[in-house]
C-alpha cells in the first residue's frame, strides 16, 4: 500500500510547494517563492519516474499530477510575476495577462491527457518549463520592463498550447534502488535552495528559457519552411502557366 502510494506524495509535495510559493510571494518574498517553484518542478519530475520504477503508475495519479501542476506551475509563477512585475499596470492589463498564463497552462495538461502523444517529443511546452521560465524571470522585475514581462508571459502561455515538439526527458528512468535517495536529493536541493535562492532561480531560468526558446525558433524554422514552399510551388505554378500560354 504504501508502495503504491510513493509517487502521489511526490505529486502532494509539488502541490504543497506550490501553494508555499504563492504564500511567499504575497508575503513579497519574490526569490523564496520562485526557488518554491523550481523545487516543485524536481518534486514533480520524480513522481512519474518513481510510479513507473514501482509499477505503480494509475489514472488517479495522472490526474493528480495534472491538477497540482495547474497550481504549482500555472497559478503560482503567474501570481509571482503579477506581484512583482505587473500590479503597478491598468487592472484589465495585469489581470487579464495574468490569468492567461494558468488558463493556457491547464488546456496544455487537458490537451496532453487525452490525445496520444508523439514519442520522444512533448506537444508544446510543457507547463512545468513555462511556469519556471515565468517564475524565475520575475526575478529580473528591477531590470526588465513590464513590457517585456507582458510579452514574455504571452509567448510562454501561447508555447504551451502550440503544436511544437519539444524534447521529452520524462521518460528517462530511475532504477528502483535509487528511490530511496530521492528524498534525499529533494532535501538537499531545498537546503541548497534555501542558502542561494536567486542565484540557483537564475541559474536555472537560463537553462528553461533556452529549452523555451529552442521550440519557438522550430516554430519559426518551420514556418519559415513553409512559406519557401509556398513560394516555391506558385513559381512552379507561374512557370507552367506561361510555358503552356507563352
Amino acid at each position: 500500500m504504501i508502495q503504491k502510494s510513493l509517487p502521489s506524495l511526490f505529486t502532494l509535495g509539488n502541490l504543497l510547494l506550490g501553494m508555499f510559493g504563492i504564500m511567499m510571494a504575497l508575503d513579497g518574498k519574490i526569490g523564496m517563492a520562485a526557488i518554491l517553484v523550481i523545487i516543485a518542478m524536481l518534486a514533480d519530475g520524480l513522481d512519474g519516474r518513481v510510479a513507473r520504477a514501482l509499477g505503480a503508475e494509475s489514472e488517479f495519479g495522472k490526474e493528480l499530477d495534472s491538477l497540482s501542476d495547474v497550481v504549482s506551475f500555472g497559478v503560482a509563477p503567474a501570481l509571482i510575476m503579477y506581484i512583482s512585475s505587473l500590479h503597478d499596470l491598468h487592472n484589465a492589463l495585469a489581470w487579464s495577462v495574468t490569468a492567461i498564463f494558468p488558463v493556457f497552462g491547464a488546456l496544455r495538461l487537458a490537451r496532453f491527457n487525452v490525445q496520444p502523444g508523439i514519442p520522444g517529443y512533448f506537444v508544446g511546452l510543457p507547463i512545468p518549463a513555462a511556469g519556471g521560465v515565468l517564475a524565475t524571470l520575475a526575478l529580473f522585475h528591477k531590470d526588465v520592463s513590464p513590457v517585456y514581462m507582458i510579452i514574455a508571459s504571452l509567448l510562454l502561455s501561447y508555447l504551451m498550447v502550440s503544436t511544437v515538439k519539444y524534447p521529452n526527458f520524462k521518460k528517462v528512468g530511475l532504477p528502483k534502488k535509487a528511490i530511496v535517495g530521492a528524498p534525499i536529493v529533494i532535501v538537499i536541493a531545498v537546503a541548497v535552495a534555501v542558502m542561494f535562492p536567486e542565484q540557483i532561480s537564475k541559474m536555472i531560468f537560463v537553462l528553461l528559457a533556452l529549452y523555451a526558446l529552442y521550440g519557438f525558433k522550430q516554430n519559426v524554422d518551420r514556418l519559415t519552411a513553409r512559406r519557401r514552399r509556398g513560394r516555391s510551388r506558385r513559381r512552379q505554378d507561374d512557370e507552367m502557366y506561361h510555358s503552356k500560354n507563352g
